[in-house]
């Protein structure tokens, strides 16, 4: 009985491992199937089969490179490193300008600044495109780029660049025919050379060169559009210093020894300089200051503290004056006609304090003769009127033998205008006895010292103005 207990027992535990070995083949088989499934979804998804290589995504149309306008214009179908129409004649470039500012003129960097709008027109057939309306494409910088445009550059310019502000000032125009319209926003600065000899009142003419740089004139024809119509300018153009008289333009051809014959163009423009300013901070004073030191003229000549710092002032204001000037200007080496007024108004100032000097030191001579004179003298007490002793000066016998006390009043009111020193001394050595033997002595000296401040007070004033009147009739 044990034994069929044992069996059973057996039998159903090879039952029960029979029904767990079947159930876990249906789960694995399961699972297998659904990755399986999963795996073919994500294939037929576009993203790879079990077993094969990796595949690319589909391509995105929004970001597609060439876009429609390059594709009309056929951009990749040609060389546009090449120029149009290479191997025959010259291409033919029109140039046309507006000049928006003309911003500065440098004396010192002998340069000028401007502001224009260059704008250029020719014929590409490669950019010729079907229309049936006849309407141009507008393009930016961005297409300037991928196409063949002229080599435009300044010649003697110091500094240039296209504006790009909010973007690149750069507009490209196309017409269906070809024909393109290329247009850029510049400043540049170049260099005008300046003849000063004249300055202040001189007129100066200045050129903006525009040529290509590679192209000679056999590749390219660069020419005015419209003749001297191809230059407009702002009528609101003005400088501080300048008056604008003339905007012109020019054509020439410049050679290069290296490379040959180029097209330039030329924008003349003439400009004459303001003169008020150079009136009020330059001429005027240096005429005041000259003027001013002929005040000593009228001033005694024994004031010694009022003449000499007088002529002292106006000299070196006069230097500041010409400092001031030359601090502000190129070092040139040819003078200029404000230097020529500058340096005579100075020599005026000058020679009026060598008039000082010279009038100083005659009278000082006078002084010294006058006392000789006085201490050769004998005493006239008791003498007839043969013996006559005069003396007449304009200043009296105390002013003499010192200059400490001037301006004192004499007879009639009136200050004697020179010296005068007459000794006739006639003495006789007996009434009756020696023989009527006489011996006279006469001595007579003129010198008159204030007359060279008369004469001063009228040729001063006739020789600067007779300078003034030469200077402005050459000058202006």
């Amino acid at each position: 009985m044990h034994a069929d207990v044992l069996a059973l027992l057996l039998v159903w535990l090879l039952c029960a491992c029979g029904a767990s070995s079947r159930s876990r083949g249906r789960t694995l088989q399961t699972y297998s199937h659904i990755r399986s499934r999963r795996e073919t979804t994500r294939t037929e998804g576009g993203v790879r089969k079990p077993g094969s290589p990796i595949l690319k995504r589909s391509p995105d149309i929004t970001k597609n490179p060439v876009t429609k306008s390059e594709q009309l214009l056929r951009i990749d179908d040609h060389d546009f490193t090449m120029r149009p129409g290479f191997g025959g004649p010259a291409i033919p470039v029109g140039v046309d300008v507006q000049v928006e500012s003309l911003d500065t003129i440098s004396e010192v960097d002998m340069d000028f600044t401007m502001t224009l709008y260059l704008r250029h027109y020719w014929k590409d057939e490669r950019l010729s495109f079907p229309s049936t309306t006849n309407q141009s494409m507008t393009f930016d910088s961005r297409l300037v780029k991928k196409i063949w445009v002229p080599d435009m550059f300044f010649v003697h310019s110091k500094r240039s660049f296209i504006h790009d502000t909010t973007t690149d000032n750069v507009m490209l125009r196309v017409y269906p025919d070809g024909k393109v319209l290329y247009s850029v926003r510049v400043t540049v600065t170049a260099m005008c050379n300046m003849d000063l000899s004249h300055f202040p009142l001189d007129t100066q003419t200045c050129s903006l060169e525009i040529e290509s740089y590679a192209y000679t004139d056999d590749d390219l024809m660069l020419y005015w559009k419209k003749g001297n119509d191809s230059l407009k300018t702002d009528e609101r153009i003005s400088l501080s210093q300048f008056l604008i008289q003339e905007f012109h333009t020019t054509t020439k051809l410049a050679f290069y020894s290296s490379t040959g014959w180029y097209n330039r163009l030329y924008i003349n423009f003439t400009l004459r300089r303001h003169i008020f300013f150079f009136l009020l901070q330059t001429y005027f004073p240096a005429t005041l200051m000259v003027m001013l030191s002929w005040v000593s003229f009228w001033i005694d000549r024994r004031a010694v503290p009022a003449r000499v710092p007088l002529g002292i002032t106006t000299v070196l204001t006069m230097s500041t004056i010409i400092t001031g000037v030359n601090a502000s200007m190129p070092r040139v080496s040819y003078i200029k006609a404000v230097d020529i007024y500058l340096w005579v108004s100075f020599v005026f100032v000058f020679l009026s304090v060598i008039e000082y000097a010279a009038v100083n030191y005659l009278s000082t001579l006078q002084e010294r003769k006058e006392r000789k004179l006085r201490e050769k003298l004998p005493c006239t007490c008791g003498t007839s009127h043969s013996g006559q002793i005069m003396m007449s000066s304009s200043y009296s016998e105390m002013d003499a033998m010192t200059t400490g006390h001037y301006g004192m009043p004499e007879m009639n009111g009136d200050k004697r205008e020179r010296i005068l020193v007459q000794l006739a001394l006639d003495k006789e050595q007996g009434a009756h006895g020696q023989g009527g033997n006489t011996r006279s002595y006469n001595s007579s000296i003129w010198i008159d010292t204030h007359a060279i401040d008369k004469y001063s007070r009228v040729i001063f004033p006739g020789a600067y103005t007779l300078f003034n009147i030469i200077y402005w009739s050459i000058y202006s």
